[in-house]
């Protein structure tokens, strides 16, 4: 009965993606509150914390006694969201200077954390829906370094240390990412959209469906550790009202509170298991199909994911030594 009804909130769309699908979900779920599990000596790395879904997600692990590092790209914004997370638990928070577009800084960064010692749980949630073309310090289109390149340096930089803790590594995506295909990443052809065609709508959306495809093969490469991807349905958050200002004014009644977009994070990261395998796409604390459309499934090729891998690996390789 609770599957059949959240598969038909999920059909609809607005019934699954809107505070209405998590509403019905919790109750029927019984959600257990994340600030009830014992996080004490887990160490946490979230990114993106400063607002919206990242600092809410922050929040509700520290509240636990998760030691957490905030890595944030602004140094005064991450240093104010370290000292509000600090505030709300008893364990330790610090925070690491990372701009998840920038190669370098998120090697820098990667190795700082790996210094300081275990990690349980990587949450990648750094990001941004931007609308003008923008290249990153490396000359990379920003919206697929950030969203890509950056969190699959980090993954490969971190993962050994993740496995050590047989731990996990959460990627934030978006139910944007059903209205992208999986594009031909081969020779010249990359995910990013050149000046002439540039959306940054559509670059968003097959950033986040380029995540979900590595967060499956991570889960085949790297068995010991358990890979989970999401969709936080629309919540509103800072982004959103930045971004999307539009969507926001016709959907805000029915839009998640950042707490609930959050939630599934935080589960996720810090559940004792999961049920189901790594690799699985998940909202609202259940797994969800990554297809939604004909098209997207017929484009995601094992061809296709292929060059995607290796054109991520290559890419961040010289920064991986």
């Amino acid at each position: 009965m609770k599957r059949a009804v959240s598969n038909i909130l999920d059909a609809s769309v607005v019934g699954g993606f809107s505070r209405i699908g998590y509403e019905v979900r919790s109750r029927l779920g019984s959600f257990v509150d994340i600030a009830s599990l014992d996080l004490n000596g887990k160490r946490f790395v979230v990114t993106g914390p400063t607002s919206g879904l990242g600092l809410e997600t922050s929040s509700m692990l520290a509240r636990a006694g998760a030691d957490l590092v905030l890595v944030g790209r602004d140094e005064s914004r991450t240093v104010a969201a370290a000292e509000k997370v600090d505030a709300l638990g008893a364990g330790e928070v610090s925070y690491v200077v990372c701009d998840m577009g920038d190669l370098q800084s998120v090697a820098s960064a990667s190795r700082t954390i790996a210094a300081g010692g275990a990690v349980n749980a990587l949450v990648h949630n750094a990001g941004a829906l931007t609308h003008e073309r923008v290249l990153t310090a490396q000359g990379f289109e920003s919206t697929v370094a950030t969203h890509v390149l950056g969190p699959h340096l980090m993954t490969r930089l971190l993962v050994d240390t993740v496995a050590g803790s047989a731990g996990r590594i959460v990627t934030v995506s978006s139910g944007g990412m059903y209205s992208a295909d999986l594009p031909r990443v081969a020779g010249e052809r990359t995910l990013e959209m050149n000046e002439l065609q540039y959306n940054g709508t559509r670059q968003y959306a097959i950033a986040k469906r380029a995540q979900v495809v590595l967060n499956e093969m991570w889960a085949e490469v790297r068995p010991d550790v358990h890979f989970a991807a999401m969709h936080p349905g629309w919540a509103d958050t800072p982004g959103v009202k930045s971004s999307l200002p539009t969507f926001r004014t016709l959907t805000r009644p029915l839009l998640r509170t950042p707490h609930q977009g959050a939630d599934t994070i935080a589960w996720l990261a810090a559940a004792e298991t999961l049920p189901a395998p790594s690799g699985s796409f998940w909202c609202d604390r259940e797994p969800r199909s990554i297809h939604k459309t004909a098209s997207s499934r017929a484009t995601d090729t094992p061809d296709r994911r292929r060059n995607l891998w290796n054109w991520c690996d290559s890419v961040t390789a010289p920064f991986a030594g």
